[in-house]
């Protein structure tokens, strides 16, 4: 469940929005789109948990012992080659 807020309600209904934030996130708008939002501290604890980078996951001790597949491509480049027109712009 979400709610919006415009940025002249939510300064004049901070409250209001607080308590919803505690159901769901806050939209809060600035002429019409989407600028904020405001969520309780738990969901914002758990959003941001989430958010693990790569490295951080291969420095877990168990990183190594996991199977996992990944298939990265090289891309292969001829710095020698001349540059064709479309090259250039």
């Amino acid at each position: 469940m979400s709610t919006t807020f415009s940025s002249r309600d939510f300064n004049q209904r901070s409250g209001d929005a607080k308590k919803a934030a505690s159901k769901g996130p806050v939209m809060i708008t600035d002429r019409g789109r989407a600028t904020h939002v405001l969520l309780s501290i738990e969901d914002y604890r758990k959003l941001a948990s989430a958010g693990r980078s790569i490295a951080d996951l291969l420095a877990e001790p168990t990183a190594l012992s996991n199977d996992f597949d990944a298939e990265i491509e090289r891309i292969r480049t001829d710095s020698n080659a001349p540059a064709r027109s479309a090259d250039l712009g």
